[in-house]
C-alpha cells in the first residue's frame, strides 16, 4: 500500500477518489442480493437519486423478464465466488428507473467483511457498441463493433472527498479489490511522470514486480520510441507545441483536459509485446493544479485478433463472390455456344433426306462432335479444379521420354489448330527425364491449345524444351495477340481472361491449372509477353527435388 501515498489517510482519499469518480457502473451487494453501495456514476446511468437503491434487490436493475434466471444464477455465484464476465457469450440487459433497458457487459468480483459475503458489480453500458454490430452485420462490409472499453476517470480534487471514520475501513476494502480486480492495468504517476502505484494487473501483464517501478521509472519505458515519435508529431500538428520529454508526450492532452482512448503497444520487461487501449486522466488539487496523472490500459490482443480473424473471413467472401461473378459470366458464354451449335445443326440435319446431301449432313456431324468436345474440355477443367482445390490430385513420378511425349501430343493436336498453323519442336540435353507423365502432357495440351486459339492462322508455335543439371525447361511461344502487363499479374487466377481475349473460347481455368501442376511437380511458370508481339509460357522443373 505504500506505493499509492505516503500515509493512511492519503491512500483512503485515493480508493474513494477511484469509486466516487469511475466512469463505469460500481455496485455492491450482499449475499442476499441487497444493494449496500452504489458510485455516483451508477446512479446517474440508471436514472436515481443518492441513497434510493440501498437496501434493494438487485433486480431492480435487472428486467422482470429475467428476475429468476438471476437469482439461480447469484446463489451459484455466492456458492463459489469467483472473478469473472457474467453471462459470457450471452446478451445482458439492465434497466433504468425510466423502464428503459439498455445491453450492458457486467464484470463479477467478490470481497468478504466481519464474516459476511459481498458481491462487486461492474457494469459498463455497451448501447454503442451494440448499435455499431448491428449496423455491421446489416451492411456486411465492416467489422463487428469493437468491445466496449471500460475506463475510469478522476476528475476532482482528492481533498473534495470526506468520509466518516466508520466508513474508512470499507472503503480501503472496497477499493483495493477494484484496484487488484478491476481487470484493467491502473499506473499512478506523479506530476514528473515517476510511478507511484501500479496494481497487480499492471504489474503482472508487464512482467515487473511494484517495487521495480515505484519511486524509480516512468511509464514512458512501456511505450515504443516509434509511437511516441508519432504522438510527438501529432501534438506538434495539432497544437504547435514540440515536447522533448516522452512522458510529457503522452499526458500533453490530460494536461489540456482531453481525455480520449489511445492505441498504444506495450513493452513487457522480456521485450516482447501487446497492443493496449490507453485512457490517461489529470488528477487535479483543490487549487485545480495537477497533483498527478492516472493511466487505464486495457489488453486489446483479443479484440484484435478478432478484427483481423474476421477481415480474414471478409475477404474470402469477397474473392468467393467475385469467383462466382466470374463463373457465371463464363458459363453463359462458354456453354451457351456450342450448345447452340448443337441445336442448330441437328435442325440442319433433320432437313437433309437425300443422299446427295450426305456430305452436307456430315459438316454438322462434324460441328456436332466438336462442340460436345468442347463442352466435355470444359467438364473436365472445373473437374481439375475441384480435385486440385480437394488436394486429390496424386502425382506418380516415373521416368519417359521428354521429346517423345511432346511429339505425341503434339501430333494430338493438329486437328484442333487453325488453318496454316503448325507446330515446331526442338529439344536439346538428356531426353529421360522423371516426371508425371501424365500431368505433363496436360500441361502441353493447355499451353498449345491456347497459343492456337489467341494466334492468327497460318502462323507458328514454338516449343522448346531443355534439360540440364537436374533441370528441365519446358516452352511454349505464339505469335498471337499477346497479353499487357496489367492481366499478367492475375493470369494464374481461377476463371479469369484477358482484357483483349474478346469472344476467343475459354475458361479461363486453364492457366490456373497449368500453374498447379507445374507446382505440384516442383516447377514454376514465367510468362513473357507483349501485345500485338506474341506470348511465351516458360516452365522450369526442379527435377532432383
Amino acid at each position: 500500500m505504500a506505493v499509492f501515498a505516503r500515509n493512511s489517510g492519503d491512500r483512503d482519499i485515493h480508493y474513494e477518489s477511484i469509486f466516487a469518480f469511475a466512469t463505469l457502473s460500481i455496485v455492491v451487494t450482499d449475499g442476499n442480493g441487497v444493494i449496500t453501495t452504489v458510485n455516483p456514476f451508477a446512479l446517474k446511468e440508471f436514472g436515481y437519486a443518492d441513497q434510493e437503491l440501498t437496501g434493494k434487490k438487485i433486480e431492480v436493475l435487472i428486467p422482470p423478464r429475467y428476475h429468476e434466471k438471476h437469482r439461480h444464477y447469484h446463489e451459484e455465484f455466492i456458492g463459489k465466488p469467483r472473478t469473472r464476465l457474467m453471462g459470457s457469450g450471452l446478451d445482458l440487459f439492465a434497466i433504468k428507473k425510466s423502464g428503459a433497458e439498455f445491453p450492458v457487459e457486467i464484470s463479477l468480483s467478490n470481497y468478504h467483511k466481519n464474516g459476511n459475503k459481498y458481491v462487486i458489480a461492474f457494469i459498463s453500458d455497451i448501447t454503442a457498441r451494440k448499435r455499431t454490430e448491428k449496423e455491421i452485420t446489416s451492411l456486411h462490409e465492416e467489422l463487428e463493433a469493437k468491445v466496449a472499453v471500460r475506463t475510469l476517470e478522476l476528475e476532482k480534487t482528492l481533498e473534495e472527498l470526506q468520509l466518516a471514520n466508520h466508513r474508512l475501513e470499507e472503503a480501503l476494502i472496497f477499493q483495493k479489490t477494484l484496484l487488484d480486480k478491476a481487470g484493467a492495468m491502473i499506473i499512478y504517476c506523479n506530476q514528473e511522470g515517476i510511478i507511484k502505484m501500479i496494481n497487480q494487473e499492471a504489474a503482472v501483464k508487464l512482467g515487473y514486480e511494484p517495487a521495480e517501478l515505484t519511486g524509480r521509472q516512468s511509464p514512458a519505458i512501456f511505450h515504443k520510441r516509434s509511437e511516441t515519435a508519432r504522438q510527438r508529431k501529432e501534438l506538434f500538428d495539432a497544437f504547435g507545441v514540440h515536447i522533448e520529454n516522452d512522458f510529457d508526450v503522452f499526458v500533453e492532452k490530460a494536461r489540456r483536459d482531453i481525455h480520449e482512448e489511445q492505441q498504444y503497444t506495450y513493452i513487457r520487461k522480456d521485450g516482447s509485446t501487446f497492443p493496449v487501449s490507453l485512457t490517461i486522466t489529470a488528477i487535479k488539487g483543490r487549487n485545480g493544479n495537477i497533483n498527478g496523472f492516472l493511466g487505464i490500459a486495457i489488453d486489446i490482443s483479443q479484440r484484435i485478433r478478432a478484427e483481423e480473424k474476421l477481415m480474414s473471413t471478409l475477404e474470402k467472401e469477397k474473392e468467393l463472390g467475385e469467383l462466382k461473378s466470374r463463373f457465371v459470366s463464363m458459363a453463359s458464354h462458354e456453354f451457351r455456344t456450342p450448345l447452340s451449335t448443337v441445336l442448330t445443326s441437328a435442325y440442319l440435319i433433320e432437313q437433309y433426306t437425300t443422299t446427295r446431301e450426305q456430305a452436307k449432313r456430315k459438316v454438322h456431324l462434324q460441328r456436332i462432335i466438336s462442340s460436345v468436345n468442347m463442352q466435355t474440355d470444359i467438364l473436365n477443367d472445373f473437374l481439375s479444379v475441384g480435385r486440385i482445390e480437394e488436394g486429390k490430385i496424386q502425382v506418380r513420378l516415373s521416368r519417359f521420354n521428354i521429346r517423345e511425349l511432346v511429339n505425341e501430343t503434339a501430333r494430338d493436336m493438329k486437328n484442333t489448330l487453325k488453318e496454316g498453323q503448325k507446330i515446331h519442336y526442338r529439344h536439346t540435353g538428356n531426353e529421360e527425364v522423371s516426371l508425371d507423365p501424365s500431368l505433363m502432357k496436360h500441361i502441353i495440351m493447355n499451353l498449345v491449345s491456347n497459343a492456337g486459339k489467341f494466334s492468327p492462322e497460318r502462323s507458328l508455335i514454338s516449343i522448346r524444351s531443355h534439360y540440364r543439371e537436374d533441370e528441365l525447361v519446358f516452352s511454349v511461344k505464339d505469335h498471337g495477340i499477346g497479353i499487357s502487363k496489367e492481366d499478367q499479374v492475375h493470369l494464374m487466377e481461377r476463371f479469369f481472361r484477358g482484357a483483349n481475349a474478346g469472344n476467343i473460347q475459354g475458361t479461363g481455368l486453364g492457366l490456373h491449372i497449368v500453374s498447379k501442376y507445374a507446382e505440384l511437380m516442383n516447377g514454376t511458370v514465367e510468362c513473357n509477353s507483349e501485345l500485338d508481339k506474341g506470348t511465351e509460357f516458360v516452365i522450369t522443373f526442379n527435377i532432383k527435388s
